[in-house]
């Protein structure tokens, strides 16, 4: 085969990858706003603690050349003192293919609610360890944005990761979570 076809038909290929990854993603974001929105019509009085359980994290990378993992497995855990307070914790395969341990603070001073959804938004002081290129994958501790999203059983939360060139690829972070308790 003639090598400028070739390379025609592999740019094609990963131009189809990115829309199709794209498309997983909007997908999940639509999905999270749909099982959070489901459930608020059964709204229940608020009861403290709760616990909230995820399978991991989803990251859209800003940078899609890169060869980076996006499905982020894991298993983590929340457990809400109040609509302002919230304690982090959990591990996940993170998007340079290392296990990443977390655990964290989050404060959310700011709520709404629409159409019987609990919108939330504050900051997440966390302690993580597993990233390769920042500090040999030992602990850190960095502040990242969060918006949350709960309905009576169903969640998410999103998280806006920024770029630090060679040390993180930046990213939308989405976790979906169940409420146990």
């Amino acid at each position: 085969m003639d090598p400028a076809i070739h390379l025609r038909h592999a740019a094609v290929a990963a131009r189809t990858g990115k829309r199709r990854a794209r498309l997983h993603t909007m997908a999940l974001l639509c999905a999270s706003f749909y099982a959070a929105g489901a459930t608020a019509a059964d709204a229940v009085p608020e009861s403290w603690p709760q616990v909230w359980l995820n399978p991991g994290i989803y990251s859209y990378h800003f940078d899609t050349d890169k060869d980076l993992r996006n499905n982020n497995v894991g298993f983590g855990a929340e457990v809400m003192l109040a609509n302002e307070h919230v304690l982090m914790a959990g591990s996940f395969i993170n998007s340079n293919s290392a296990r990443t341990h977390y655990a964290g603070y989050e404060w959310r001073p700011w709520h709404w609610k629409l159409s019987g959804v609990d919108l939330g938004a504050g900051i997440m002081i966390g302690a993580f360890d597993g990233y390769p290129n920042y500090r040999d994958g030992a602990w850190f501790v960095a502040p990242l944005p969060m918006l949350s999203i709960e309905g009576r059983y169903l969640g998410a939360n999103f998280s806006l990761v920024p770029t630090y060139k060679d040390r993180f690829d930046g990213a939308l972070s989405v976790q979906v979570k169940l409420r146990v308790w």
